[in-house]
């Protein structure tokens, strides 16, 4: 079973409260994200695939009061398995890593990710030291998720299955300069 990631990106965000920070992956997650409502405080990745959960975990220890959310696809996260081994050393209670699990690197042409060969993104997070893990596939989970999200206080890790569709591209502002100086702004930081 699996969900339509544009109506699991919504219920993730519903009522996102004015504290969590979202870093959402190359690609789709962040065209989601952008479609679903567009906010300063979404820190948008282009051109760097692989990094959004370093990116996260340094955003995380930054800002300790603000809950940061990386939401990414399997591909950038297979990309990046690693710094799942980083997060799990240092801990930050308010970072949550949330994997869009469709099967297919949708980026390049939709040939089949490793976790349709059986790579069990879950079970790596669980190994590299994260407490809280998920494994999202319908709405009851889904539901549980945006709940958590909300007021986690240790490193979650959760994979969602999302279908491997299509739905129309929103793209938000691509000027890195732009992108940094809003969120900094969004911060009470000087841009």
């Amino acid at each position: 079973m699996s969900l339509p990631r544009r109506d699991a990106m919504a219920a993730l965000m519903q009522g996102r409260g004015e504290d969590l920070l979202v870093v959402p992956g190359l690609g789709s997650t962040t065209w989601d994200l952008a479609a679903v409502g567009d906010d300063p405080r979404n820190f948008y990745m282009w051109g760097a695939m692989g990094g959004a959960a370093m990116i996260g975990l340094g955003l995380a220890l930054a800002q300790p009061h603000k809950r940061v959310a990386v939401i990414t696809g399997d591909g950038e996260m297979l990309m990046g398995l690693g710094s799942l081994a980083t997060i799990g050393v240092q801990r930050p209670r308010n970072l949550a890593v949330i994997v869009f699990d469709n099967g297919v690197y949708g980026e390049t042409g939709g040939q089949p990710s490793h976790t349709q060969a059986g790579i069990d993104l879950v079970g790596v997070a669980r190994a590299a030291g994260f407490a809280t893990c998920c494994d999202v596939a319908d709405e009851a989970g889904l539901a549980d998720l945006a709940r958590r999200l909300k007021a986690f206080e240790e490193i979650l890790f959760a994979r969602v299955a999302i279908d491997a569709d299509e739905p129309p591209r929103v793209l938000p502002e691509r000027e890195g300069v732009a992108l940094k100086q809003r969120f900094r702004a969004a911060l009470g930081l000087k841009p």
